[in-house]
């Protein structure tokens, strides 16, 4: 069948059609993309700016537009941590539902960290043992980890990169006593749960997915997305570190040279990188594998398996 999966991160809105059935990998067959940036549309109370809640309600009607041209049987639309998080998330989605007729749920953070391990699982396989997997969203970090399909343990912090990015980038690359205080309080927020994954030892196989990761790994030295999902990629804690000094030393105009680092996301590449840096040191790793499958692929691997189950 084709599905529409529409998803509405903290940065990007993204429609991807698909054509999937059960025992197959998902096939993608149309993306439509547009940079929404809810994370960065917040006001002091917490709540999506007007602003931000007609460009959701604009994307939206012309996601739907193209999931029907491109003759989409069902549409799967979900919202994350800037929509989860918001003062106003309830009348953000009736909103957007009553302009578009769209009904947007919103998933949890462990939801969204077990749908993620989920597509971790499926695409890497059981030889890779014990998992552990991360995702740095715009928003939230998604840590989860287990030996089966579902984890073991799953949960979300709000350690976004565009989160962090408008919290302590606000006026450029901070000095050096506000990133230190940045970085101890990324370590405390991942420490105080890390317990639960390390109790059960140290993973087989550590994976990262989702833009952020993909930079960074790009920026130390991995395989350009030109040559194809099926490079192995691998973003190495010491090049990392070594990365990280001169990041925070170079002005806008150097990080978006970077390889890897598109203009839109040139402000969140630094706090995306403390945070990357903060997970691999306490959880002992000294290497992450990037997954090109992510959430998207998750959500459509839970509908594809709920189908075949009812049938």
């Amino acid at each position: 069948m084709r599905l529409g999966v529409l998803d509405i991160g903290s940065n990007t809105g993204h429609l991807l059609v698909v054509d999937a059935h059960d025992g197959a990998a998902p096939l993608p067959a149309y993306s439509h993309k547009e940079r929404l940036r809810l994370a960065e549309h917040l006001d002091q109370d917490g709540a999506v700016s007007q602003t931000g809640i007609d460009a959701l309600t604009t994307f939206t009607a012309q996601a739907l537009v193209v999931a029907e041209d491109k003759g989409c049987e069902e549409m799967l639309a979900f919202a994350t941590s800037a929509v989860r998080d918001a003062s106003n998330s309830d009348a953000v989605l009736e909103h957007v539902r009553e302009r578009t007729g769209a009904k947007i749920e919103v998933l949890s953070g462990e939801d969204e960290a077990r749908l993620t391990f989920l597509a971790v699982r499926r695409w890497f396989g059981w030889s890779s043992g014990r998992l552990a997997v991360f995702d740095i969203g715009g928003g939230s970090l998604e840590i989860a980890g287990g030996k089966d399909e579902s984890p073991d343990v799953a949960w979300s912090l709000p350690l976004g990169a565009a989160r962090l990015a408008v919290q302590w980038f606000g006026d450029g690359n901070p000095d050096e006593e506000t990133v230190r205080r940045l970085r101890r309080q990324i370590r405390t927020d991942i420490a105080r749960n890390a317990g639960a994954m390390l109790r059960a030892g140290g993973p087989d196989h550590a994976v990262a997915t989702s833009k952020t990761f993909r930079s960074l790994a790009r920026i130390c030295g991995a395989a350009p997305s030109d040559e194809g999902p099926m490079v192995s990629r691998v973003l190495r804690a010491d090049h990392l570190a070594e990365w990280i000094p001169k990041m925070l030393a170079m002005p806008d105009e150097e990080l978006q040279e970077l390889p890897g680092v598109s203009s839109s996301r040139t402000h969140q590449i630094v706090p995306g990188a403390l945070v990357a840096e903060a997970a691999m040191d306490i959880f002992g790793l000294s290497e992450l594998e990037i997954c090109p499958w992510a959430l998207r692929e998750g959500v459509i691997l839970e509908r594809i398996d709920r189908i075949s189950r009812a049938g």
